[in-house]
């Protein structure tokens, strides 16, 4: 057994929740990322004396634990080569497609198996390394799946736990994987594995019974060694207070006007938000929303749609066809549609701060969602919490995890171009009364289950998990 180190908490992922900055006096520095996750879990370091094992980005080889504004951070080295192979590979090519409902063809390549391995290897070695005797690790996402029986292995006296962000698929995709076997035995070695949905959980059971055999009954899984493991829905969210209090910011509320008068002030503005994926079905709503402006449902001059497209692993093939087709379609339908100083759509490949989100929030009435699979949504949860006033309205896919709880949206099956189009025009031509009542409801579930809670409810399931072992992680004061 590795020798234990000095943290009760030790939160495992992918990336450090910081990013780099270069300092007024041009020295480098850090910057905490903007991400829900960041904001769920720093204040649950802070009481636990955490830590945060990721990497930066980049090659940088030479880099030491530090602390950025009061988190203690250990940086892990990546290569040129495991940089390819293992996140612009494996993660990449390989799970993120399998695991979205195979919306593009997964590449199965042995020698990216393998340095998923070895880097899943040294992530576990580190957290052997960092956590105290029986500390609590919490592992995240589809990039370290193999790290919990790794580091159960090096470390039987830890609690550990497991948090999926993306889907989880069906067993008729997820046993096209050539080491399926693998996965699912790496999973088992955490004591509670979080899903977004409880048919993500549910997947997961069914998979371990046929593939692993191991006795399941509901959410148990009994392994050989005596251990039980739990497999669970925890839906993630976000900082409610955080972004209702900002949409009401005399800046945010300026900027908001502002862009509504750069874009015609329209009767209606609808808005999109999507990282540049080939999963959020950005081609089928711009192509939904020419539609209606060339059917005559729509005009110009009342509607437009401002898509905010953020770039996105652009030294991928795929990444890059995806934005050159939907740049020739939004070129296409200005071209066709448009008039002088008027066009349908405002395209936007860029990456913004919160404050200038908030604003565009604030500035839309209508908010199109609509993923062709997605784990959740935090989008969808942003601009519902921006909505102060109670108006606005959410054209939500089916199949993002959002759609189970924001059940009064406007829910629509991205593949049918038809149906959503009549919701676009629902949601368009929807008085205020019934908009109202929609994103009341909406308002209410997102502010009782914000990510505070979410993360303060997997962390006491897997306290409860196992009794008898490890540490019990306190939970943050919330203000």
């Amino acid at each position: 057994m590795a020798s234990p180190g000095s943290s009760d908490l030790v939160i495992v992922a992918n990336r450090l929740p910081v990013d780099r900055i270069e300092n007024p006096d041009g020295s480098p520095g850090w910057r905490t990322s903007p991400g829900g996750l960041v904001s769920a879990l720093e204040p649950v370091l802070r009481a636990n004396d955490g830590t945060w094992i990721g990497w930066p980005g980049g090659t940088e080889s030479d880099l030491e634990p530090f602390e950025a504004d009061g988190m203690d951070l250990v940086p892990m080295a990546m290569s040129a080569r495991e940089i390819e192979e293992f996140y612009e590979g494996f993660s990449n090519a390989t799970l993120w497609p399998l695991y979205h409902d195979v919306v593009e063809k997964p590449l199965f390549h042995r020698e990216w198996f393998d340095t998923y391995v070895e880097v899943n290897q040294r992530f576990a070695e580190r957290a052997a390394e960092v956590a105290a005797e029986g500390a609590t690790v919490w592992v995240h996402d589809y990039q370290l799946q193999l790290v919990p029986s790794m580091l159960r292995e090096l470390r039987p006296d830890l609690r550990i736990g497991f948090y999926l962000h993306i889907p989880f698929p069906p067993a008729e995709l997820f046993q096209q994987l050539p080491w399926r076997r693998q996965l699912l035995e790496g999973l088992l070695g955490a004591d509670l594995v979080g899903f977004q949905l409880s048919g993500a959980a549910q997947n997961f059971v069914r998979l371990v019974r046929q593939r692993v055999g191991h006795k399941t009954h509901r959410d148990l899984v009994y392994l050989p060694d005596g251990r039980t493991v739990r497999a669970a829905a925890f839906p993630i969210s976000i900082d409610f207070n955080l972004y209702a209090d900002l949409a009401q910011t005399e800046g945010v509320a300026a900027r908001a006007e502002e862009i509504r008068e750069a874009v015609g002030n329209p009767s209606k503005v609808f808005l999109g938000v999507d990282r540049l994926d080939y999963t959020k079905g950005i081609y089928a709503r711009l192509r939904a929303f020419g539609e209606l402006i060339a059917d005559g449902h729509l005009d110009v001059e009342d509607a437009v749609f401002v898509q905010v497209a953020t770039p996105s692993r652009e030294q991928v093939e795929q990444y890059r066809i995806l934005r050159d087709d939907i740049e020739r379609l939004v070129g296409r339908i200005n071209g066709d549609l448009g008039k002088i100083g008027r066009p349908a759509i405002h395209y936007l490949h860029a990456s913004y701060p919160r404050e200038e989100m908030a604003a565009l929030f604030r500035a839309a009435d209508i908010m199109v969602v609509t993923p062709l699979r997605d784990g959740m949504n935090l989008v969808a949860k942003e601009y519902v919490a921006c909505c102060h006033d109670d108006l606005g309205a959410l054209v939500l896919s089916e199949f993002a995890g959002a759609a189970e709880e924001l059940r009064q949206a406007w829910l629509i099956n991205p593949y049918d171009i038809n149906g959503m189009k009549s919701a676009l025009l629902d949601a368009y031509r929807t008085d205020e009364r019934e908009a109202s009542r929609r994103m009341k409801a909406m308002r209410k579930t997102v502010r009782q289950h914000d990510v505070a809670a979410w993360a303060d409810s997997f962390l006491a399931e897997l306290a409860a998990v196992r009794p008898s072992h490890g540490k019990s992680v306190r939970p943050a004061k919330r203000s």
